[in-house]
């Protein structure tokens, strides 16, 4: 069958990092910014390994200066997951890249995305903490968070690079979303090994996990896992294109979910990783022989771990069942 028409559901997906090359550039030359050489000959983005991707990342929000650019980047990323037939997202988004964190800037730029519309697909935000910017920026990017929850901003989590620092650093920045009623999840287990998935687990209190996919060096840490439900975000496509592992056939979300523990799919950074969501699917097919009742029940563990209300999650689990 074509998976394209299937209903899905995404909870790892950073909105800077969903920009298309072409939006990219062509805000970069409206503005006149120098975002150096980012793309390749083809147009598409150029890097080689993780700490040059964070760098090009970077390097591209450097054209995003206004709430109305990101207004116009989540209409863009609406638009993409609606031709995939995601029917509800979760996408993380930074304020270090809306107005540097201050909180009445920050509320511009919210409102600005809010401002986007898609019929069929729900969006929600996850306010982003970039771990390598250090604790104090990360409590800044906390206080935007919890003094924005609501029915849009409906979680906190953390991103960049797994090794900067502990982290139990960033404890109090999660305590505080934590106070505002904020669900939490975190990157760990991606390029950090079994230890920075437990460190986050007992350091952070978290309720989901970003990628994870490390985890599968520690048996206890896996029957853990299982045991507790705690929900792994993986991103097969971009663990390829990265390089954390070399083929999908390597890849070890299937033995996870064997082993019983929950996982999700989704595609991190799709513009980059030349990937989204319906190619994830006919992927997991052609290796693992995935089916239909594989993806309805990645759905159904999607919906119970999404961080949205009772009422958005009922009128999804009905739009999954058409």
């Amino acid at each position: 069958m074509s998976w394209k028409t299937f209903p899905k559901i995404e909870l790892h997906l950073h909105l800077e990092g969903a920009a298309d090359p072409a939006f990219i550039r062509g805000l970069a030359q409206e503005k006149s910014v120098d975002i150096g050489g980012i793309f390749d000959e083809e147009g598409a983005y150029k890097y080689s390994g993780f700490d040059e991707f964070l760098q090009v990342y970077e390097a591209a929000t450097q054209a995003l200066q206004s709430p109305e650019d990101f207004q116009r980047l989540t209409q863009s990323v609406l638009e993409n997951l609606a031709e995939q037939n995601v029917v509800y997202a979760e996408t993380f988004v930074s304020p270090d890249f809306c107005g540097g964190r201050d909180l009445g800037a920050w509320r511009e730029y919210l409102h600005a995305m809010q401002e986007a519309h898609v019929e069929g697909v729900t969006l929600k935000g996850i306010v982003t903490c970039i771990r390598h910017f250090g604790p104090d920026k990360a409590r800044e990017t906390a206080l935007c968070a919890a003094e924005t929850a609501g029915d849009w901003v409906v979680g906190f989590g953390m991103g960049g690079a797994e090794d900067a620092g502990k982290a139990g650093d960033f404890a109090y920045a999660f305590d505080m979303a934590r106070e505002a009623g904020l669900r939490l999840t975190s990157h760990a287990g991606e390029w950090g090994g079994a230890q920075s998935v437990w460190d986050t687990i007992n350091d952070l209190c978290i309720e989901r996990i970003g990628h994870g996919v490390h985890a599968i060096e520690d048996p206890k840490l896996v029957d853990y896992l299982a045991e507790t439900g705690l929900v792994l975000e993986v991103n097969p496509g971009s663990n390829i294109a990265l390089g954390v592992y070399p083929s999908l056939e390597q890849h070890p979300i299937a033995k996870l979910r064997d082993a019983g523990v929950k996982v999700t799919v989704s595609t991190d950074d799709p513009p980059f990783f030349h990937t989204d969501m319906t190619q994830e699917f006919e992927q997991l097919e052609r290796v693992f022989g995935w089916g239909v009742d594989d993806f309805h029940a990645l759905n159904a563990t999607a919906l119970d771990a999404a961080f949205c209300d009772a009422d958005t999650k009922e009128a999804l689990a009905k739009t999954l069942e058409n």
